[in-house]
């Protein structure tokens, strides 16, 4: 079993940046894709990217593209998600999950969340 801690969540205005972190526990961690999730108040959860076991093919969501970017330390069983150019609309709690083929399903083990705030 895989345990999943996020990190790096907080207030920030908008426009501003912030890294996220996800830690795991367990073996095997470059065997795992990665994924970053998001949900808003009153909203479904919602597919933010994906990164490889090896880091070098990534996917995102249309509306993160040239603003967030997902990368991985499989020495140190993280994973990261850089925010830039925070808006309201991307305040959310967000989740990492593991899955074990690249893609935006099939997510297995999941993170407790970290909630992002943005103020405008």
């Amino acid at each position: 079993q895989v345990q999943l801690v996020e990190s790096g969540g907080g207030l920030v205005q908008a426009g501003g940046s912030l890294r996220l972190s996800c830690a795991a526990s367990g073996r095997h961690f470059s065997n795992y894709v990665m994924g970053w999730f998001r949900q808003a108040p009153g909203k479904g959860r919602e597919f933010v990217a994906a990164i490889n076991g090896k880091g070098d093919s990534t996917d995102y969501a249309d509306s993160m593209k040239g603003r967030f970017t997902i990368s991985r330390d499989n020495a140190k069983n993280t994973v990261y998600l850089q925010m830039d150019g925070l808006n309201p609309e991307d305040a959310a709690v967000y989740y990492c999950a593991t899955a074990p083929l690249m893609g935006r399903h099939y997510y297995i083990y999941w993170g407790q969340g970290t909630q992002v705030t943005v103020s405008s």
